[in-house]
Formats: C-alpha cells, sequence, structure tokens
C-alpha cells in the first residue's frame, strides 16, 4: 500500500503576484469525521489567476495533538502522489501519529480530489490495464497515445472551472489559503515524495511564510534539462540492479545464487528481445518480451529482489510467466496523471522519448534506460494544459529548511536532493541508506532528526548519513 501511495518547456510561469488568500473564504470549523480524523471545508477560487472568478471548496482534515500541553502548533502534511490525502491519511494515521506528540496534522486534499471539488474522468486511466509501459515500436505507443487522449479529453471535460487549473502553482496559493485558515503566522511543513513538488513552489512565492520545513525524498522541479533530470534517475536504477546482484551472491535464499546474476539479466533480456520468451501461466499463447520484462523488473525495494530473482531464474530457463501476470498493483489515481503533467509537461512525441532513451542507454544499459518512459506514459496525447514547468527557484529569506534523501531512491534520486538543497539557501541534506519515503518507511535515524528539527529547528550537522532502516 505505501508503495502504491508511496509520478510545453518554455511556456511563461505564471504571475506569482496573481491572486492572494485573501481571496479566499477563512471560516473553518471542525466537526468530527471518523477514524480519530476531525474535517473542514474552506473556498478558493477556481483559478487564482482570476480570483474574481468562480470557486472551489477545499477538503481538510486533522489528526489532533494527543497532550495539548505540549502542542506546539500545527504542521500541513502532503503524503504525496499527487492524490488525495485525507482518505491515505486515515489509512497511514498510525506512519505519522508520532508527529501529533506535538503537533495538530492537518492534510488537505489538493484541488480536483475527492474532497477537494472532485474531478470524476469518465475513463480509466490507460496505465491501469497496460502493464508493459517501456513499449516495443511506434504503433504500440501510438495506440496508448491515442488512448490517453481521449482519457484527457474527458477529465477536462469533467473539471469544468478546474479545466487548465490543475498545478502546482495554483496548489501552493491553496496551501497559503490553507494557513491562513488555520490561524497560522508561518506554515510548519511536511512534503513527502510529490509533496515536496508543492513544498517548493510554496517556498518560491510566499518565503516569508515559511516556518519549519520538511522534504523527504524530493522529486526536483527546478531542472528544465530532461536528460540532466532523467540521468540520476537512470544511473540510480542501474546501480540498484548491482544491488541486486550482490544480494544473489551473498544470500542464499536468491533463486539465482551461485550464478552471476547480471549475466542471467543480459541473457534473458537478449533472448526476449529477439523472440518473446513464452508465458503459459499466464494464459493461452501469452510471452514476454524484453520490454514488458524491462516494464516488470522492480530494483529499487529489497523486498522484490527474491521475486525478481524467481522471474529471471525461470525465464532463462524459458518460462517468463512471473513477468507476464496480469499486474497486481493498484492503477495511479487518474487526476494524478493531469496534475503530474502540467507541472512536468515531458515531451512525448515518439523520437523524442527513443531519443532519450537512447541518452541514457549509454550510462545505463541494462536498466536505467527504461527511466525514459514513465512519465511518456503519464503525458503521451494529453489535450494541451496550462503548464507550470521546472524552473531554478532562487527564494529569498527563507529559514533553514531539512531535505532527505535515500541513496538507493530511483524516482526521487539523490542527486535530485542535492540540487533543490543547493537552490533553497541555508537548507540541509540528510542522506539515508535506503530508498523512498523515508519518515514514512520508518528509518529511526531519520526520523529522530526531522522530529528534532521540526520541534526544535535544530539541523542534523553537515554530512550527516542515516543507516538503513533495520539498523
Amino acid at each position: 500500500m505505501k508503495k502504491t501511495i508511496i509520478a510545453v518547456l518554455g511556456a511563461m510561469l505564471l504571475p506569482a503576484f496573481a491572486g492572494t488568500p485573501a481571496a479566499a473564504d477563512t471560516g473553518l470549523s471542525w466537526q468530527d469525521c471518523g477514524d480519530g480524523l476531525r474535517c473542514g471545508r474552506i473556498t478558493v477560487p477556481a483559478d487564482w489567476a482570476a480570483p474574481e472568478g468562480e470557486r472551489i471548496t477545499l477538503g481538510l482534515a486533522k489528526l489532533p495533538a494527543r497532550d495539548p500541553a505540549a502542542r506546539q502548533g500545527t504542521l500541513v502534511l502532503n503524503m504525496g502522489g499527487p492524490a488525495q490525502q485525507i482518505s491515505i491519511l486515515r489509512q497511514a494515521q498510525s506512519s505519522f501519529a508520532g508527529l501529533t506528540r506535538w503537533f495538530d496534522v492537518v492534510v488537505f486534499d489538493p484541488r480536483g480530489f475527492e474532497a477537494s471539488a472532485e474531478v470524476r474522468c469518465p475513463d480509466p486511466a490507460p496505465w491501469a490495464t497496460n502493464a508493459e509501459w517501456v513499449f516495443p515500436d511506434r504503433a504500440t505507443y501510438a495506440r496508448y497515445t491515442e488512448r490517453n487522449r481521449r482519457f484527457g479529453l474527458g477529465c477536462a471535460d469533467a473539471a469544468g472551472p478546474l479545466a487548465g487549473k490543475l498545478n502546482s502553482w495554483q496548489g501552493a496559493r491553496d496551501m497559503e489559503a490553507v494557513r491562513v485558515a488555520l490561524g497560522e503566522r508561518k506554515l510548519n511543513y511536511f512534503g513527502n515524495s510529490y509533496g515536496t513538488v508543492l513544498g517548493v513552489a510554496y517556498a518560491e512565492d510566499f518565503p516569508s511564510r515559511v516556518g519549519r520545513m520538511h522534504l523527504d525524498s524530493p522529486i526536483d522541479h527546478t531542472n528544465r534539462s530532461w536528460t540532466a533530470w532523467l540521468l540520476p534517475r537512470a544511473t540510480t536504477k542501474e546501480r540498484n540492479l548491482r544491488r541486486f546482484a550482490d544480494w544473489c551472491a551473498t544470500d542464499r535464499s536468491c533463486a539465482l545464487h551461485g550464478r552471476d546474476a547480471l549475466k542471467v539479466w543480459d541473457e534473458v533480456m537478449a533472448r526476449a528481445a529477439e523472440r518473446p520468451i513464452p508465458a503459459p501461466g499466464a494464459g493461452a499463447g501469452a510471452t514476454a518480451g524484453a520490454t514488458l520484462i524491462a516494464s516488470r523488473a522492480t530494483v529499487a525495494f529489497e523486498a522484490t529482489w527474491p521475486e525478481l530473482a524467481k522471474s529471471l531464474a525461470e525465464a532463462y530457463a524459458g518460462d517468463a510467466t512471473r513477468f507476464a501476470k496480469p499486474f497486481p498493483g493498484a492503477a495511479d489515481p487518474a487526476l494524478s496523471r493531469v496534475t503530474t503533467c502540467a507541472d512536468f509537461p515531458f515531451p512525448t512525441a515518439w523520437r523524442e522519448v527513443r531519443a532519450l532513451e537512447r541518452r541514457l542507454r549509454r550510462v545505463a544499459p541494462r536498466i536505467g534506460w527504461t527511466a525514459a518512459w514513465p512519465m511518456a506514459n503519464l503525458c503521451a496525447g494529453l489535450p494541451q494544459m496550462t503548464p507550470f514547468p521546472p524552473h531554478p527557484v532562487r527564494p529569498r529569506g527563507l529559514p533553514p529548511i531539512l531535505i532527505a534523501g535515500g541513496e538507493y531512491d530511483d524516482t526521487a534520486p539523490p542527486a535530485h536532493a542535492r540540487r533543490i538543497t543547493a537552490q533553497l539557501g541555508g537548507a540541509r541534506h540528510l542522506t539515508a541508506k535506503g530508498g523512498h519515503a523515508l519518515y514514512w518507511s520508518g528509518n529511526p535515524c531519520v526520523r529522530d532528526h526531522v522530529h528534532r528539527y521540526l520541534t526544535t529547528g535544530q539541523l542534523p550537522p553537515a554530512g550527516t548519513t542515516c543507516g538503513p532502516a533495520s539498523s
């Protein structure tokens, strides 16, 4: 569940001064809404660039501080996605309950999601049924692009006043309205994964309103070069495959123990590229080609390595059923890709994506090159929307910010965290031997530093590295 919960350049940025939280209805009252949560609503403009226009409702939820005497204020939390937050907090609140020792923990559903003027796209996102997100040929990609285009047009029709208004520029202003409604002089904020895009956008435009801000596993929204943005993802993914091979060499439970796992990988991929490998257990006539195997091989999480080893061993022996079986994971929230592609208007023409893939293959030839494809899956064919593209940030007057990144995170690689840290003056980068969502995954060292920082403002010493969660 954690991993499911726990993705047009050159257009002018929307003016930072357009729309102010004074346009929001800051009357906020809380009512019990089950599972220990209290819920409330505020109204904000559908378009902060035209604040006198139509309005929408934002839904909020609060986990109250456990001890009013020890309470230090409010902490706004975004767990990532982009996705609904209230229903996720109901399931994940034990992971964040430690914060209620000192804070009321408040979340709000981003605009368009569930309690916040929900947009219900009439068609499912096509990735929900497409396990092979690395495309084998132009024709297959073109068919997928058309399905995604129809999906996006349906979403745009369903969005009404929110059409073209689903990006983190709008979201940062929603968050400032939330701060005002909460009556907080400064915003204390914890952004996880995609929630860091919102955090950086807020810090850029409201630096004087930032209190303490922790960004965990940050997604870099400051790099205009897609190649430079993808390279750290690709190289980290490649290193994770080597880590998998090292584990196989030392752990007898690995189905490839005693063999060179990288050579097995190379052989399986070469054979599957020449002729798809039969997958009899996945249905009559089912096979797995190289792009399907690359799509289904997860290397970032140690918990998936035993299954990957079994899948490779069986595919090497001529049965790729484990790779070809229907994907058990849940689909991304449909609206998530609309928001993501507004913030990251990725190039999606077949020739452009293949050109990025070729560049990545030079440095990450085994599996890292697949990093060219996830964003293309999200964005291919979507109708034109108001973009908030990546750009460098240099906000002035920020307090110290704590940024934590996992060395093995190929979604938010270490280079992304370092780049963001360098642009947020006075920020401190905390490295950990781990993957994505360090606090959420329970890394005790990271949690200790985050708690100390949020309650006292004390940053870890420069160069601090946390060990793995199990240490």
